[in-house]
């Protein structure tokens, strides 16, 4: 193992509509209603370093795990997808538990925005945790990036998602919630698509995915703005109940 030790500045800071580790979606993309805010400190040197960004449509964003109750990385994960039952070669899998906690999302790029208070970058699609560190942005270029013949033999596919229903009242009490412009996008029905797509990716542990829950019991995650309760029943995510975080 080498010895070197490397240090990095965090060049900035992500705004996320996900503010809790559970119901994060496991891969970028899979929830494209998922805004998030790359927030740089309004300096002369970071206006300089944004220009020109928008000349791109997707970007790749360098971040740092935060937020992970690891003590030691583990050489052997148990990938959700497989379940939580396979053991796998951390090498193998995108699990956060790494020897260096660093990861990469490819994620769209929705505007560039020069405010007074923070320069923000604003993207679609994220699987970023509020206050995520940022390391680095870099253009995705589809020449290079993208390379048609791949191969991935046991990620192979997106898995089918849950349909998701909502109870008369979950239903009454959203719309009577008031998103942040920014990491909810077009308002109440923004703030459902959000909700629809996170549940609809089953966030439960890969112990109870693929099967329905016990009789009463419900789950909660923090989406957005709000803490929604919900229940799954004969294949189905249902939404019990909501409200404000």
């Amino acid at each position: 193992m080498h010895s070197d030790t490397f240090s990095m500045d965090v060049i900035a800071t992500i705004r996320s509509c996900y503010s809790q580790r559970f119901g994060i979606p496991r891969q970028p993309g899979l929830v494209d209603s998922a805004v998030a805010s790359i927030e740089f400190d309004p300096s002369s040197d970071n206006e300089l370093a944004l220009r020109d960004l928008g000349s791109f449509s997707h970007l790749w964003v360098v971040f740092v795990f935060h937020g992970q109750n690891y003590s030691r990385f583990k050489p052997l994960v148990q990938p959700p997808r497989l379940g939580g039952k396979k053991t796998m070669g951390v090498y193998a899998t995108r699990s956060p538990n790494r020897p260096n906690p660093i990861g990469l999302s490819a994620v769209a790029l929705r505007e560039v925005r020069f405010d007074q208070d923070r320069f923000r970058v604003l993207v679609d699609g994220g699987d970023f945790l509020d206050g995520t560190p940022v390391l680095d942005i870099k253009p995705y270029v589809p020449f290079v990036d993208a390379i048609p013949d791949a191969r991935s033999d046991w990620a192979t596919q997106i898995q089918d998602g849950l349909e998701v229903d909502w109870n008369a009242e979950a239903l009454e009490r959203l719309a009577e919630v008031e998103p942040h412009a920014d990491l909810v996008a077009t308002g109440s029905q923004g703030l459902r698509r959000l909700i629809e797509q996170t549940l609809a990716q089953d966030p439960r542990p890969a112990y109870e995915r693929g099967k329905d829950g016990k009789a009463g019991q419900h789950w909660g995650v923090l989406v957005g703005p709000v803490d929604v309760m919900f229940e799954v029943r004969q294949g189905r995510a249902i939404v019990v109940s909501i409200k404000q975080a």
